[in-house]
């Protein structure tokens, strides 16, 4: 079983990136899935989860407008858009997969997570 980021790095203020996550070992359309960061200092926070057929999606208040969380299951991938990207989203950002239908609870109380990827680091600095 492993969930792999990628697509992390350096970026200026107000530009944009976007991660990527790739299972395997999962039969991800079963599964929810959902990003989160956590920035030195700073608890663990839900970005954004999708449920495990893309028709239930939550997004933090801090991101919800400018991040876009999207899903591929044929290529066992989700995707996470980063834009207007500032200071405070620097972070590690992780995947996790989870077995809830509440993606709200799985991003807010990691509800149902049952696994994670090992992180990539994302620095906004001018």
């Amino acid at each position: 079983l492993q969930l792999v980021e990628s697509g992390g790095g350096l970026v200026q203020p107000g530009g944009s990136l976007r991660l990527s996550c790739t299972a395997s070992g999962f039969i991800l359309e079963q599964y929810a899935i959902g990003w989160f960061r956590q920035a030195p200092g700073k608890e663990r926070e839900g970005v954004a989860c999708i449920s495990n057929g893309g028709g239930s999606i939550y997004y933090a208040d801090s991101v919800k407008g400018r991040f876009t969380i999207s899903r591929d299951n044929v290529k066992s991938a989700v995707y996470l858009q980063m834009d207007a990207l500032n200071t405070e989203d620097t972070a590690d950002y992780y995947c996790a997969v989870g077995r809830i239908n509440t993606v709200q609870a799985m991003c807010t109380l990691t509800r149902g997570v049952v696994y994670w990827g090992q992180g990539t680091p994302v620095t906004v600095s001018s």
